[in-house]
Protein backbone atom coordinates (compact mmCIF):
# COMPACT_ATOMS: atom_id res chain seq x y z
CA UNK A 1 0.00 0.00 0.00
CA UNK A 2 2.83 2.40 0.88
CA UNK A 3 4.50 1.74 -2.48
CA UNK A 4 1.22 2.37 -4.32
CA UNK A 5 0.66 5.66 -2.49
CA UNK A 6 4.21 6.76 -3.28
CA UNK A 7 3.74 5.87 -6.95
CA UNK A 8 0.49 7.85 -7.11
CA UNK A 9 2.13 10.90 -5.53
CA UNK A 10 5.12 10.76 -7.89
CA UNK A 11 2.89 10.60 -10.96
CA UNK A 12 -0.01 12.75 -9.73
CA UNK A 13 0.28 15.46 -12.40
CA UNK A 14 0.15 12.91 -15.23
CA UNK A 15 -2.75 11.17 -13.50
CA UNK A 16 -4.68 14.44 -13.17
CA UNK A 17 -4.19 15.23 -16.85
CA UNK A 18 -5.34 11.71 -17.75
CA UNK A 19 -8.45 12.16 -15.59
CA UNK A 20 -9.30 15.39 -17.39
CA UNK A 21 -8.70 13.79 -20.81
CA UNK A 22 -10.90 10.77 -20.04
CA UNK A 23 -13.56 13.09 -18.63
CA UNK A 24 -13.59 15.14 -21.83
CA UNK A 25 -13.92 11.98 -23.96
CA UNK A 26 -16.80 10.61 -21.90
CA UNK A 27 -18.55 13.96 -21.70
CA UNK A 28 -18.41 14.47 -25.46
CA UNK A 29 -19.16 10.90 -26.53
CA UNK A 30 -21.80 9.95 -23.94
CA UNK A 31 -24.81 12.30 -23.82
CA UNK A 32 -25.89 10.86 -20.47
CA UNK A 33 -22.61 11.89 -18.83
CA UNK A 34 -24.17 15.16 -17.70
CA UNK A 35 -26.00 13.17 -15.00
CA UNK A 36 -22.63 12.90 -13.22
CA UNK A 37 -23.26 16.48 -12.15
CA UNK A 38 -25.06 15.19 -9.05
CA UNK A 39 -21.80 13.56 -7.90
CA UNK A 40 -19.71 16.77 -8.02
CA UNK A 41 -20.54 18.00 -4.53
CA UNK A 42 -20.18 14.61 -2.75
CA UNK A 43 -16.82 13.89 -4.41
CA UNK A 44 -15.57 17.41 -3.74
CA UNK A 45 -16.72 17.18 -0.10
CA UNK A 46 -14.73 13.94 0.32
CA UNK A 47 -11.67 15.55 -1.25
CA UNK A 48 -11.91 18.50 1.11
CA UNK A 49 -12.45 16.18 4.09
CA UNK A 50 -9.18 14.44 3.21
CA UNK A 51 -7.49 17.81 2.71
CA UNK A 52 -8.68 19.15 6.06
CA UNK A 53 -7.42 16.00 7.79
CA UNK A 54 -3.92 16.92 6.67
CA UNK A 55 -4.13 20.39 8.25
CA UNK A 56 -3.27 20.67 11.97
CA UNK A 57 -6.26 22.43 13.49
CA UNK A 58 -4.02 24.10 16.03
CA UNK A 59 -2.58 26.09 13.11
CA UNK A 60 -5.97 27.58 12.18
CA UNK A 61 -6.07 29.94 15.15
CA UNK A 62 -2.63 31.29 14.29
CA UNK A 63 -3.67 31.72 10.66
CA UNK A 64 -6.70 33.82 11.60
CA UNK A 65 -4.40 36.13 13.55
CA UNK A 66 -2.19 36.59 10.48
CA UNK A 67 -3.46 40.08 9.62
CA UNK A 68 -0.87 40.61 6.88
CA UNK A 69 -1.92 37.50 4.94
CA UNK A 70 -5.62 38.25 5.33
CA UNK A 71 -5.04 41.84 4.18
CA UNK A 72 -3.14 40.58 1.11
CA UNK A 73 -5.92 38.08 0.39
CA UNK A 74 -8.59 40.78 0.59
CA UNK A 75 -6.66 43.30 -1.48
CA UNK A 76 -5.89 40.78 -4.22
CA UNK A 77 -9.35 39.20 -4.47
CA UNK A 78 -11.55 42.24 -3.91
CA UNK A 79 -9.52 45.15 -5.30
CA UNK A 80 -7.05 43.86 -7.90
CA UNK A 81 -9.06 40.97 -9.35
CA UNK A 82 -12.26 43.03 -9.89
CA UNK A 83 -10.23 45.58 -11.85
CA UNK A 84 -8.73 42.82 -14.01
CA UNK A 85 -12.13 41.13 -14.41
CA UNK A 86 -13.73 44.39 -15.52
CA UNK A 87 -11.00 44.99 -18.08
CA UNK A 88 -11.22 41.48 -19.52
CA UNK A 89 -15.03 41.57 -19.59
CA UNK A 90 -14.96 44.50 -22.02
CA UNK A 91 -14.28 42.02 -24.82
CA UNK A 92 -17.81 40.59 -24.35
CA UNK A 93 -19.53 43.77 -23.16
CA UNK A 94 -22.06 43.60 -26.02
CA UNK A 95 -23.17 40.03 -25.21
CA UNK A 96 -25.16 40.08 -21.97
CA UNK A 97 -25.07 36.31 -21.28
CA UNK A 98 -21.33 36.09 -21.89
CA UNK A 99 -20.67 39.29 -19.93
CA UNK A 100 -22.67 38.09 -16.95
CA UNK A 101 -20.96 34.69 -16.98
CA UNK A 102 -17.46 36.16 -17.14
CA UNK A 103 -18.10 38.59 -14.29
CA UNK A 104 -20.05 36.13 -12.16
CA UNK A 105 -17.21 33.63 -12.08
CA UNK A 106 -14.20 35.96 -12.07
CA UNK A 107 -15.51 38.09 -9.21
CA UNK A 108 -15.87 35.18 -6.76
CA UNK A 109 -12.70 33.71 -5.21
CA UNK A 110 -12.53 29.94 -4.72
CA UNK A 111 -13.02 28.47 -1.23
CA UNK A 112 -12.78 24.74 -1.92
CA UNK A 113 -10.27 22.97 -4.19
CA UNK A 114 -7.90 25.96 -4.10
CA UNK A 115 -6.84 24.57 -0.71
CA UNK A 116 -5.88 21.27 -2.34
CA UNK A 117 -3.97 22.73 -5.28
CA UNK A 118 -2.16 25.30 -3.11
CA UNK A 119 -1.08 22.51 -0.77
CA UNK A 120 0.25 20.44 -3.67
CA UNK A 121 2.41 23.41 -4.72
CA UNK A 122 3.82 23.93 -1.24
CA UNK A 123 1.44 26.74 -0.36
CA UNK A 124 0.13 27.53 3.13
CA UNK A 125 -3.13 25.60 2.76
CA UNK A 126 -4.00 26.00 6.45
CA UNK A 127 -4.11 29.78 5.98
CA UNK A 128 -6.47 29.47 3.03
CA UNK A 129 -8.61 27.08 5.07
CA UNK A 130 -8.81 29.56 7.95
CA UNK A 131 -9.66 32.38 5.54
CA UNK A 132 -12.38 30.44 3.64
CA UNK A 133 -15.33 31.68 5.77
CA UNK A 134 -14.13 35.27 5.43
CA UNK A 135 -13.74 34.93 1.65
CA UNK A 136 -17.23 33.45 1.35
CA UNK A 137 -18.84 36.20 3.43
CA UNK A 138 -16.98 38.94 1.57
CA UNK A 139 -18.00 37.69 -1.87
CA UNK A 140 -21.65 37.34 -0.84
CA UNK A 141 -21.63 40.98 0.26
CA UNK A 142 -19.49 42.42 -2.56
CA UNK A 143 -20.70 40.48 -5.63
CA UNK A 144 -23.98 42.47 -5.89
CA UNK A 145 -22.02 45.71 -5.56
CA UNK A 146 -19.59 44.78 -8.34
CA UNK A 147 -22.41 43.62 -10.62
CA UNK A 148 -24.23 46.91 -9.96
CA UNK A 149 -21.11 48.85 -10.95
CA UNK A 150 -20.18 46.73 -13.96
CA UNK A 151 -23.59 45.75 -15.38
CA UNK A 152 -26.30 47.80 -13.67
CA UNK A 153 -29.39 47.08 -11.54
CA UNK A 154 -30.30 44.02 -13.64
CA UNK A 155 -27.10 42.35 -12.49
CA UNK A 156 -28.00 42.67 -8.81
CA UNK A 157 -31.55 41.43 -9.26
CA UNK A 158 -30.52 37.86 -10.12
CA UNK A 159 -28.02 37.30 -7.27
CA UNK A 160 -29.25 34.84 -4.63
CA UNK A 161 -27.61 33.95 -1.32
CA UNK A 162 -28.92 30.36 -1.16
CA UNK A 163 -26.36 28.74 -3.52
CA UNK A 164 -23.51 30.37 -1.60
CA UNK A 165 -24.91 29.32 1.79
CA UNK A 166 -25.52 25.76 0.61
CA UNK A 167 -22.00 25.41 -0.80
CA UNK A 168 -20.52 26.85 2.39
CA UNK A 169 -22.32 24.29 4.52
CA UNK A 170 -21.67 21.27 2.27
CA UNK A 171 -18.11 22.05 1.15
CA UNK A 172 -16.64 23.86 4.15
CA UNK A 173 -18.60 23.36 7.38
CA UNK A 174 -19.44 19.67 6.96
CA UNK A 175 -15.99 18.40 5.82
CA UNK A 176 -14.23 20.68 8.30
CA UNK A 177 -16.34 19.47 11.23
CA UNK A 178 -15.87 15.84 10.20
CA UNK A 179 -12.10 16.33 9.92
CA UNK A 180 -11.88 17.99 13.33
CA UNK A 181 -13.91 15.18 14.90
CA UNK A 182 -11.72 12.55 13.20
CA UNK A 183 -8.50 14.20 14.40
CA UNK A 184 -9.90 14.30 17.94
CA UNK A 185 -11.01 10.67 17.69
CA UNK A 186 -7.61 9.56 16.38
CA UNK A 187 -6.00 10.72 19.64
CA UNK A 188 -8.20 8.38 21.67
CA UNK A 189 -9.23 5.48 19.45
CA UNK A 190 -7.52 3.39 16.79
CA UNK A 191 -10.46 3.72 14.39
CA UNK A 192 -9.86 7.47 14.18
CA UNK A 193 -6.24 6.96 13.21
CA UNK A 194 -7.27 4.36 10.63
CA UNK A 195 -9.79 6.73 9.02
CA UNK A 196 -7.22 9.53 8.99
CA UNK A 197 -4.47 7.42 7.40
CA UNK A 198 -6.85 5.94 4.83
CA UNK A 199 -8.24 9.29 3.69
CA UNK A 200 -4.79 10.85 3.42
CA UNK A 201 -3.68 7.93 1.24
CA UNK A 202 -6.71 8.53 -0.99
CA UNK A 203 -5.84 12.17 -1.73
CA UNK A 204 -4.60 11.55 -5.28
CA UNK A 205 -7.48 9.19 -6.26
CA UNK A 206 -10.00 11.66 -4.81
CA UNK A 207 -8.51 14.51 -6.80
CA UNK A 208 -8.63 12.34 -9.92
CA UNK A 209 -12.28 11.51 -9.22
CA UNK A 210 -13.14 15.18 -8.72
CA UNK A 211 -11.46 16.27 -11.95
CA UNK A 212 -13.06 13.43 -13.91
CA UNK A 213 -16.55 14.07 -12.50
CA UNK A 214 -16.52 17.81 -13.10
CA UNK A 215 -15.12 17.53 -16.63
CA UNK A 216 -17.24 14.56 -17.76
CA UNK A 217 -20.47 16.13 -16.50
CA UNK A 218 -19.86 19.49 -18.19
CA UNK A 219 -17.87 18.73 -21.37
CA UNK A 220 -21.00 17.98 -23.42
CA UNK A 221 -22.61 21.35 -22.64
CA UNK A 222 -19.40 23.17 -23.51
CA UNK A 223 -19.02 21.23 -26.77
CA UNK A 224 -22.60 22.00 -27.83
CA UNK A 225 -22.03 25.74 -27.45
CA UNK A 226 -18.40 25.75 -28.58
CA UNK A 227 -18.82 28.31 -31.38
CA UNK A 228 -20.48 30.81 -29.05
CA UNK A 229 -17.87 30.26 -26.36
CA UNK A 230 -14.78 30.80 -28.49
CA UNK A 231 -14.55 34.44 -27.42
CA UNK A 232 -14.46 33.69 -23.67
CA UNK A 233 -11.66 31.11 -23.82
CA UNK A 234 -8.88 33.71 -24.35
CA UNK A 235 -10.38 35.78 -21.51
CA UNK A 236 -10.09 32.94 -18.99
CA UNK A 237 -6.65 31.92 -20.25
CA UNK A 238 -5.47 35.53 -20.01
CA UNK A 239 -6.82 35.76 -16.47
CA UNK A 240 -4.74 32.77 -15.35
CA UNK A 241 -1.62 34.09 -17.08
CA UNK A 242 -2.04 37.53 -15.52
CA UNK A 243 -2.72 36.24 -12.02
CA UNK A 244 0.57 34.34 -11.77
CA UNK A 245 2.83 37.44 -11.69
CA UNK A 246 0.16 39.59 -10.03
CA UNK A 247 -0.28 37.09 -7.17
CA UNK A 248 3.48 36.66 -6.75
CA UNK A 249 3.93 40.44 -6.79
CA UNK A 250 1.21 40.92 -4.17
CA UNK A 251 2.97 38.44 -1.90
CA UNK A 252 6.21 40.36 -2.31
CA UNK A 253 4.56 43.73 -1.59
CA UNK A 254 2.93 42.40 1.58
CA UNK A 255 6.25 40.74 2.58
CA UNK A 256 4.74 37.27 2.87
CA UNK A 257 6.87 34.16 3.19
CA UNK A 258 7.10 31.68 0.31
CA UNK A 259 4.28 29.29 1.39
CA UNK A 260 1.92 32.23 2.02
CA UNK A 261 2.80 33.85 -1.31
CA UNK A 262 2.06 30.62 -3.14
CA UNK A 263 -1.26 30.30 -1.32
CA UNK A 264 -2.09 33.92 -2.18
CA UNK A 265 -1.28 33.35 -5.85
CA UNK A 266 -3.57 30.31 -6.01
CA UNK A 267 -6.37 32.19 -4.27
CA UNK A 268 -6.18 34.99 -6.81
CA UNK A 269 -6.10 32.62 -9.78
CA UNK A 270 -8.86 30.16 -8.78
CA UNK A 271 -12.50 31.13 -8.91
CA UNK A 272 -15.66 29.87 -7.20
CA UNK A 273 -17.19 28.26 -10.30
CA UNK A 274 -18.66 25.21 -8.54
CA UNK A 275 -20.45 27.50 -6.09
CA UNK A 276 -21.81 30.02 -8.61
CA UNK A 277 -22.87 27.35 -11.13
CA UNK A 278 -26.23 26.69 -9.36
CA UNK A 279 -26.83 30.42 -9.38
CA UNK A 280 -26.06 30.59 -13.12
CA UNK A 281 -28.38 27.63 -13.81
CA UNK A 282 -31.26 29.50 -12.17
CA UNK A 283 -30.96 32.56 -14.42
CA UNK A 284 -33.79 33.57 -16.81
CA UNK A 285 -33.93 32.41 -20.44
CA UNK A 286 -32.11 35.43 -21.97
CA UNK A 287 -29.06 34.41 -19.91
CA UNK A 288 -29.27 30.70 -20.75
CA UNK A 289 -25.69 30.68 -22.05
CA UNK A 290 -24.27 31.99 -18.76
CA UNK A 291 -23.97 28.57 -17.03
CA UNK A 292 -21.95 27.23 -19.96
CA UNK A 293 -19.61 30.22 -19.67
CA UNK A 294 -19.07 29.31 -16.01
CA UNK A 295 -18.42 25.67 -16.93
CA UNK A 296 -15.94 26.75 -19.62
CA UNK A 297 -14.00 28.68 -16.99
CA UNK A 298 -14.03 25.59 -14.76
CA UNK A 299 -12.49 23.38 -17.45
CA UNK A 300 -9.83 25.95 -18.32
CA UNK A 301 -9.04 26.55 -14.66
CA UNK A 302 -8.67 22.84 -13.88
CA UNK A 303 -6.13 22.47 -16.67
CA UNK A 304 -4.44 25.65 -15.48
CA UNK A 305 -4.22 24.41 -11.90
CA UNK A 306 -2.49 21.21 -12.98
CA UNK A 307 0.11 23.41 -14.70
CA UNK A 308 0.29 25.81 -11.74
CA UNK A 309 1.13 22.97 -9.35
CA UNK A 310 4.40 22.52 -11.27
CA UNK A 311 4.95 26.15 -12.29
CA UNK A 312 4.27 28.12 -9.10
CA UNK A 313 7.04 26.51 -6.99
CA UNK A 314 9.49 27.63 -9.69
CA UNK A 315 8.02 31.13 -9.85
CA UNK A 316 7.85 31.66 -6.09
CA UNK A 317 11.02 30.36 -4.48
CA UNK A 318 12.92 31.08 -1.29
CA UNK A 319 14.14 34.66 -1.27
CA UNK A 320 15.05 37.44 1.09
CA UNK A 321 12.15 39.60 2.11
CA UNK A 322 12.42 43.37 1.48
Amino acid sequence: MTQLVSWLERHQIALYLASIFVGVLLGVLAPAAHHLEVAIEPVLALLLFATFLGVPFAALGRSLRDVRFLAALGALNFVVVPAIAFGLSRFVADESALLFGVLLVLLTPCIDYVIVFAGLAGGASERLLAAAPLLMLAQILLLPLYLLLFIGPEGVAVVEVEPFARAFLLLIVLPLTAAAATQLLSKRHRIGSLIERTMLRLMVPLMMATLFTVVASQAGAVGAAALQLVVVVPIFVAFLILMAPVGAGAGYLFRLDVPSTRALLFSGATRNSLVVLPLALALPAPLALTPVVVVTQTLIELLGMVIFVRFVPRLVRGRKQP
